[in-house]
């Protein structure tokens, strides 16, 4: 696929560039929380402690299965999504992919960068054996849901969450 080339647009100008896609590294998280809190429900929720998301980081690039993408455009991080396999035995013990955290920066929303972060979030998925790729998207996210199902995805399960605190030596994986 053919790298996105961004022009001026009539909501103003944008930066001009190839958006290209790679997996985040060390150096990488500042410009990913930036991501996150360039949105609405984002602002009010990304506030933990920096020492939070620097383990968190840490522990997300050591799980062989879990990928933290960043777009970008001439080297300015413009999107973020990440990338979980599972591998499971429902659905003929299809493996999946989970797509979570997905955040195009607010002056880039419109371009074209979504649709492009879906693709490559696709070809991820098929090039590590999945079959289904799968998200869930905040309630209040109307544009958003309206924007995931233009690209195929259908609203085929109600999803729940149930906050829970971790056990004092959550570090470890469970065996």
């Amino acid at each position: 696929m053919a790298p996105l080339h961004l022009i001026q647009t009539i909501t103003g100008a944008r930066i001009l560039g190839d958006l290209t896609f790679r997996l985040a590294g060390q150096g990488d998280l500042p410009a990913i929380l930036a991501l996150l809190r360039d949105d609405r429900l984002g602002a009010g929720r990304e506030n933990a402690p920096s020492a939070a998301y620097e383990r968190a980081f840490a522990r997300l690039l050591d799980e062989p299965d879990n990928h933290l993408i960043l777009g970008e455009i001439d080297a300015m991080a413009v999107a973020t999504y990440q990338l979980t396999f599972i591998t499971g035995l429902s659905l003929g013990a299809t493996r999946r992919a989970q797509i979570e955290s997905v955040r195009v920066a607010a002056s880039m929303r419109g371009a074209g960068i979504g649709a492009r972060m879906f693709a490559d979030a696709e070809t991820r998925a098929r090039a590590a054996g999945c079959a289904l790729l799968q998200l869930t998207t905040n309630a209040t996210r109307t544009d958003a849901r309206a924007f995931y199902e233009r690209l195929g995805f259908t609203p085929t399960h109600i999803g729940f969450k149930r906050q829970i605190s971790p056990a004092e030596d959550a570090p470890c994986p469970m065996t």
